[in-house]
């Protein structure tokens, strides 16, 4: 354990958590203790009265002992809330076969596809979206605040077309489509491992306590909170179509142009629930579900293995699906999938039954579709001289154009 957390720079929280815990322990002894000897006192007062004698001093005792516990009990709880913080801390242990290392240390698995040769300076997605009159920032501005758009036109049925064709290819392989509520209670934020790292990037409602998603992954493994699964059923996997939103706190300057990192996006995520012996081979099957939705859309792109410094606190091993961005000249994330092992499922308290007993199923996650960056991928990947954007073909039978033209 204590190797696995180095690789995450977290070993120094393991001993807090153990110093911690041995304080539990040895105030709940005293507890204990405490309250055996309170109910001995207990009983000497009956004993006294029903033999008719004075039994004031065991009652003095008694109220002693039960103003002890009081105390002692007091302390329990805030040793132990104190435990349980640093539990919700501890990240994932990572799997041994992921890389060491930090954000710039992913290790590129396979590339598929060639970045175009443009005979002409290409234009990133702005400029194209503007001049099609299908993206507006400046209005999103002044309605919302910076990092928010209008998608308009074409660019909404382009958008349309894009999910409908995630979920006929996902439905076919056994995703079932969920509409999930984006606002969801706290404990499903602590629960899927979100709080309390990312708390600072997570929307919340003033008046109701609730907090909105930064991804359907959050509704989607709560939606099994609490259940024990038939391990026949598994693997469960669902296919989310939702809006997400996120602060994006502290990135202020990074990324702010266009669509890449908005406030507000939509998005269709996978998620299953497996047995524990296949989760890496589920992992496998979502991965490869990106790749497919990628190359049916001929957008070059590569798969990166993602450093274990670099994960987010649930996952134990992520790979991400990098597009070519014409724009940037450089491959840009715009999907990911991560194997969270059984760490949410403990949280979420949702088992199967194996024998007489019950164990924590493996969840998995992976996005489908990012929307907003998908559209930014194929609006600079397929743009022509003359401005226009040629739609790739996959998308005309789901209601998109031929092509997005300037206006």
């Amino acid at each position: 354990m204590r190797a696995a957390l180095a690789r995450r720079g977290a070993a120094d929280r393991l001993d807090a958590l153990i110093a911690l815990d041995d304080d539990c322990r040895r105030v709940r002894t005293t507890v204990e203790e405490t309250r055996a000897e309170r109910t001995r006192a207990s009983k000497a007062i009956g004993e006294a009265k029903r033999a008719g004698q004075d039994a004031s001093a065991a009652e003095t005792k008694a109220r002693a002992l039960g103003e002890r516990l009081a105390v002692q009990e007091g302390e329990l709880r805030a040793l132990e809330a104190r435990r349980d913080e640093e539990l919700l801390v501890l990240p994932n242990l990572a799997e041994d076969a992921a890389p060491d290392g930090g954000e710039d240390d992913a290790v590129e698995l396979r590339s598929v596809g060639v970045p175009p040769r443009f005979g002409f300076e290409p234009r990133d997605h702005v400029d194209i979206g503007t001049a099609a009159g299908v993206i507006d920032f400046e209005r999103a501005a002044r309605t919302s605040g910076s990092r928010f758009v209008y998608l308009m036109g074409p660019l909404v049925r382009l958008q349309m077309a894009l999910v409908s064709f995630a979920i006929d290819l996902l439905e076919a392989s056994g995703f079932t489509p969920v509409v999930p509520p984006v606002l969801v209670r706290e404990e499903a934020m602590y629960g899927t491992g979100f709080f309390p790292t990312d708390r600072a990037s997570i929307y919340r409602t003033a008046d109701d306590d609730l907090y909105l998603v930064g991804t359907s992954e959050v509704p989607l493994a709560a939606l099994h909170q609490d259940e024990i699964l038939d391990i026949e059923a598994l693997p469960i996997r669902y296919a989310g179509i939702s809006s997400c939103f996120r602060r994006e706190a502290g990135a202020a300057g990074k990324d702010t142009r266009g669509m890449l990192r908005v406030h507000q996006f939509d998005k269709v995520e996978m998620f299953s629930f497996c047995h524990p012996d296949n989760s890496a081979q589920e992992h496998q099957l979502i991965l490869s579900m990106e790749e497919r939705i990628l190359q049916a859309l001929d957008l070059p792109y590569r798969v990166v293995d993602i450093a274990v410094g670099d994960l987010g606190a649930p996952a134990a091993r992520k790979f991400d699906c990098e597009a070519w961005m014409p724009g940037q000249a450089r491959y840009r994330e715009v999907t990911s999938c991560s194997n969270c092992t059984d760490y949410q499922a403990r949280r979420l308290r949702c088992r199967f039954r194996s024998g007489k007993a019950t164990e924590p199923v493996h969840t998995l996650n992976g996005t489908a579709i990012a929307l907003g960056r998908t559209m930014i991928a194929i609006l600079e990947n397929h743009q022509r001289e003359d401005g226009s954007v040629a739609i790739p073909v996959a998308l005309l039978q789901h209601g998109a154009p031929a092509e997005i033209v300037p206006r």
